[in-house]
């Protein structure tokens, strides 16, 4: 499978990682905690290998594979998969049972 880079970390708690510097892979594994933020992940200890600190600041990249899903909630989507491709977040209408996206327009006077 193929790894993506992935910027919001506040999502990837208790997901396995790899964590990346200038393109090279400088360790993987489980994420422990996170910052509300995003600026900052702890990968767990795992074996001889110890618990550490992740910074963004520092230059490291979080990279994630996508697994698929088990259990009732297999299908479930992300709200990142609900944006309309503009960078407007989908907002679901109970009424219809379809997406309807919001988007901002500017309202503009003509001179006579």
């Amino acid at each position: 499978m193929t790894f993506y880079r992935h910027d919001l970390w506040h999502t990837l708690l208790g997901a396995l990682v790899e964590v990346r510097k200038n393109g090279t892979v400088v360790r993987e594994g489980l994420v422990e905690d996170v910052m509300p933020d995003s600026s900052a992940l702890w990968i767990a200890a795992d074996g001889l290998t110890g618990r550490v600190l992740i910074e963004a600041a520092e230059g490291h990249e979080v990279w994630v594979e996508p697994r698929k899903l088990e259990g009732q909630r297999s299908y479930r989507m992300t709200s990142l998969a609900l944006q309309d491709g503009s960078g407007h977040r989908a907002r679901r209408n109970a009424g219809h049972g379809r997406h309807r996206y919001r988007v901002r327009t500017a309202v503009t006077d003509k001179a006579s």
